[in-house]
């Protein structure tokens, strides 16, 4: 029975926490330790803490500095062959773990894979659009487009953090996006056929709402890699980029036209440069409208 670290980042949100964390303790398979990292928060979750700690597992506290930091803060600790990741608004079925695992036995070629899920938003059930469909198989060309790798479904081998790097903390959103680029030009994608997260949006404190233009955090994620892809990969990437930094000119024309010449710019020049990825860097570090 192999071991898996399951890993809650977690900030505030104490009633969606507890979910979260009951979920995980009330597994059918418990060869697994459980890594909360409280990413400063400012509310008092130390009955969640206890909870935690009671139940035999750790919970370790940093400053804000987002959710990159906080996973990789336990990615430090963790001691498993697997890697379970949870957001701390969603919330696993019982049979989560064991039913991934047994894939895996089945699949030993596969070092990563994501489950189906329910959608909620508002406390309602929605029925997922047909381009947020999981992929499996060669999920980088999707994956480009947008997100489509559920952190809160995953389950992956220790070994592809070890080959890939953690996640990048100068994302304060989109890290997922970028780690998942990175992991699909890489590695093929298992798709588990049963339902096993329920995942909650709608919520005010989701960092869609509060950040907007994501694609700025999409852009800088595909220019930092784009020596990372190979040469079929990186030509779909610079498609994607193109129509990515088009969409953020349109955007700066209407609402922000300091930024238009940037990215008028950007589409002209070699963005391969270090100083144009300098520069998404910086615009990744604020809150633009």
């Amino acid at each position: 029975m192999p071991k898996v670290s399951v890993i809650i980042p977690c900030f505030n949100r104490p009633k969606m926490l507890k979910r979260a964390v009951c979920s995980v303790l009330s597994q059918s398979y418990k060869n697994f330790e459980l890594i909360l990292v409280n990413d400063g928060s400012t509310i008092d979750l130390s009955a969640i803490f206890s909870l935690v700690k009671d139940s035999g597992h750790q919970v370790f506290h940093t400053e804000n500095k987002g959710v990159a930091h906080a996973r990789n803060t336990a990615l430090k600790m963790a001691k498993g062959e697997w890697i379970a990741l949870l957001d701390s608004d969603d919330e696993w079925l019982e049979s989560k773990l064991e039913k991934q695992l047994k894939f895996h036995a089945k699949n030993p070629k596969l070092k990563i894979s994501q489950t189906l899920e329910n959608w909620y938003r508002d406390g309602k059930f929605v029925n997922k659009k047909k381009a947020h469909s999981q992929p499996e198989g060669d999920a980088f060309s999707k994956s480009l487009q947008l997100c489509c790798i559920s952190s809160s479904s995953v389950i992956l081998k220790r070994e592809i953090y070890e080959n890939l790097a953690n996640y990048d903390e100068n994302l304060i959103v989109c890290e997922d996006y970028e780690f998942w680029l990175r992991v699909t030009a890489k590695y093929s994608l298992g798709l588990v056929s049963d339902i096993l997260v329920n995942k909650y949006g709608g919520h005010e404190d989701q960092l869609s709402k509060k950040y907007k233009a994501m694609d700025r955090f999409r852009v800088y994620s595909i220019i930092k890699n784009l020596n990372f892809f190979e040469s079929n990969k990186k030509k779909q990437a610079f498609e994607e980029l193109k129509r990515k930094v088009n969409i953020l000119l349109l955007g700066a024309k209407k609402h922000n036209p300091d930024l238009v010449s940037f990215y008028e710019d950007l589409l002209s020049s070699d963005i391969k440069r270090l100083s144009q990825i300098e520069s998404f860097i910086v615009l990744c570090k604020t809150n633009l409208p």
